[in-house]
């Protein structure tokens, strides 16, 4: 493989799940309520946080005392969906990469007890354990450095926190899931790509598989390439409501040919895509098509993980028309409208 692809393949890590009894603090809690938190442990949490790399706990534990002590640290703050009982910690991380929706090779463990951390390695052994001692140079390791830090990177905690009070308000919510989605506000906006936003959108073509049409991931400088033709449009989509910014949620690549559009990858972030988002962009996709007068057709290398942008495509009226090796051609039918819903305020900006 040439040098220049390897960061195309480089495991990187989401997030880093923490014990807590001599890994994060020194000494046991419930038998010593001074417990201490141990040197270095700010510093680690502040550098992957602002990385974008999220932090968890899978502790065995009392929950009250345990999150009581986080918050007299005054570090509570940086862990989201902490699992603090007394299950198997393999459970426990399987809870938190469930939560956060990400796979099991984007986990890390820090743990001080060889046992658990070969308990969760042989349940999981996509998870990368690794010792409370090695906590220091966690921060120096490649699968901890992300190729770009973009300022959503250092958002990314504060966006699934408020994540959590969306879960919390749709599962109280009593009504007509309609009904729920416009009591959110949503304002999305869609627009060619800037330079400022490339290094966003390499992030999520390497981040983003499970709503990824091909699978296919871009460089920095590959994108901007794409960018400045006159051959392609790159667009990307923004997504707000009452509880914040999502950030960048969407990226769609259009190979532009003489009588053809051709959707070469088109990508939705997982926490969005319930939210009616993905038919609104092939909606705008299939209304510039139609303006341009030309066919609108889509590359989809489907399987068991992006099966939902599969769906989208077909609920958005494609239809298979051709294979090509492991790629499903898709042709839209340009002459059906599908309205943008009542719920959502979208915004075009050229």
């Amino acid at each position: 493989m040439a040098a220049k692809d390897e960061w195309r393949h480089e495991r990187k890590i989401k997030c880093l799940v923490w014990d807590l009894d001599h890994t994060l603090w020194d000494g046991v809690l419930l038998e010593d309520q001074d417990v201490r938190i141990r040197e270095g442990v700010v510093e680690v949490l502040q550098t992957l946080d602002q990385r974008g790399i999220l932090h968890s706990i899978a502790s065995r534990n009392d929950y009250d005392s345990a999150l009581s002590k986080l918050r007299q640290f005054g570090i509570d703050h940086y862990f989201i969906y902490p699992q603090i009982n007394w299950g198997a910690k393999s459970s426990s991380v399987h809870q938190i990469a469930t939560a956060i929706d990400i796979g099991m090779d984007t986990i890390a463990l820090v743990d001080d007890q060889a046992f658990e951390r070969d308990e969760v390695m042989s349940e999981h052994p996509d998870v990368q354990c690794f010792d409370a001692l090695d906590l220091a140079s966690i921060p120096d390791r490649p699968e901890f450095m992300p190729r770009f830090i973009s300022d959503e990177s250092s958002q990314r905690r504060k966006m699934m926190q408020a994540n959590v009070l969306r879960q919390e308000a749709e599962e109280s919510f009593d009504g007509a899931q309609d009904k729920f989605l416009a009591s959110l506000k949503m304002h999305l906006q869609i627009y060619p790509a800037r330079e400022s936003d490339l290094q966003r959108a390499e992030e999520l073509t390497l981040r983003t598989n499970q709503l990824n049409t091909t699978g296919r991931t871009y460089s920095y400088d590959e994108l901007n390439d794409l960018r400045l033709s006159e051959d392609f449009h790159l667009w990307v989509a923004h997504l707000t409501d009452k509880y914040g910014s999502h950030g960048t949620i969407g990226l769609v690549l259009i190979e532009k040919l003489e009588h053809d559009w051709w959707i070469r990858l088109l990508l939705m972030s997982c926490r969005v895509m319930n939210r009616g988002v993905g038919g609104v962009m092939i909606s705008y996709i299939r209304d510039r098509a139609r303006e341009a007068g030309v066919r609108l057709l889509a590359d989809m290398i489907i399987n068991d993980r992006n099966r939902m942008m599969y769906m989208t495509y077909k609920f958005n009226h494609f239809r298979e028309i051709d294979r090509s090796g492991d790629v499903t051609i898709l042709e839209n039918d340009l002459g059906r409208i599908q309205p943008i819903p009542d719920y959502l305020r979208v915004d075009i900006r050229t």
